[in-house]
């Protein structure tokens, strides 16, 4: 049997994952974005299963080198008919912001106000009507990356006159409303193949916008939890976390989502607006390094049950 190719830059989020391939004696190579080469002209894979967990966050670790290479290689590995998990399309909605508001948009599925940019002369205009304060994001991010509170327009305005506006890597960016999430806490459902996994509640000290499920160190009962998907010196967020069992509604739009992502593993992120109750969807992630220390969370490994995933596609495969 070809070995699988997993395929992600950083290793502290994918441990439990390689330690499960480890155990199963499931053959994989592991491949670094950072640096890696292809030859297009190829006609077969080496590999029966490509597992792309490239991060679009990776550029905060000196790997903005994989990003856009990524796509083409994913195109490469389509052509070649390779079974990838999480491919071409799912990474095009993972790395940009903007197209992840449209994909929620044409489900007729509710968004913070946004503005998608390219220049920081537009960045305080069209905002009439808006409710302050704001948040200028970079198109490209994750991890909270770059992510700025504006309380009005003017200090907008004097940010980007300043040239204190940070466009990111493909010099797209949103200006979006900032919505005070009820009672502090954000949703996040994570789906495996099409269908519900679990879901967390995590509640945030309303500072950060890292809500990087692996960095969570703490439930919301105050008990520790064993961060073994994260490097051991990472911050203490002030974050918690939940398990949380979302109304079937959510569970059905949080699947459609996937599907029409066609992402196969991720997450997505939606709030209760505090100021009219509205339900509002803002990040879809074709990266899920699932929350830290899980079986005390949600009470399964979810890393468990994605290596039953892929066994299943690779066996369909062939």
């Amino acid at each position: 049997m070809k070995p699988w190719a997993i395929y992600y830059e950083q290793e502290h989020w994918f441990r439990p994952l390689l330690a499960e391939l480890d155990r199963r004696s499931i053959p994989h190579r592991r491949i670094d974005p950072r640096a890696h080469a292809y030859d297009p002209q190829e006609v077969e894979s080496e590999f029966s299963l490509f597992v792309n967990r490239m991060s679009p966050s990776a550029y905060l670790r000196g790997g903005v080198q994989g990003m856009f290479f990524t796509l083409a290689f994913l195109s490469h590995l389509q052509r070649l008919e390779v079974p990838v998990i999480n491919g071409l399309h799912a990474f095009s909605i993972e790395i940009s912001k903007a197209r992840q508001l449209s994909l929620l948009e044409s489900l007729e599925l509710s968004t913070p106000r946004s503005r998608v940019i390219n220049h920081a002369s537009l960045a305080a205009d069209g905002l009439d009507g808006w409710r302050f304060p704001v948040v200028f994001k970079a198109n490209v991010g994750g991890s909270g990356a770059g992510i700025v509170r504006f309380d009005s327009r003017d200090d907008l305005r004097r940010a980007a006159t300043e040239g204190r506006l940070d466009f990111g890597v493909d010099h797209t960016a949103l200006v979006q409303e900032f919505i005070p999430a009820r009672d502090a806490q954000i949703i996040r459902v994570e789906v495996l193949g099409g269908k519900f996994l679990y879901a967390i509640k995590v509640g945030t000290p309303g500072d950060t916008f890292n809500l990087c499920p692996a960095d969570i160190c703490q439930r919301s009962d105050g008990l520790a939890l064993q961060r073994t998907a994260c490097p051991i010196d990472a911050p203490k967020t002030g974050l918690t976390v939940e398990n949380y069992s979302p109304p079937a509604d959510v569970v059905a739009e949080c699947e459609s989502i996937m599907r029409s992502a066609e992402i196969d593993v991720g997450g997505i992120e939606y709030m209760i607006d505090d100021r009219d109750g509205r339900r509002l969807y803002y990040d879809v992630n074709a990266l899920s390094n699932f929350v830290a220390d899980a079986v005390n969370v949600v009470g399964f490994d979810p890393f468990s049950r994605l290596v039953d995933y892929l066994e299943r596609r690779a066996a369909r495969s062939r």
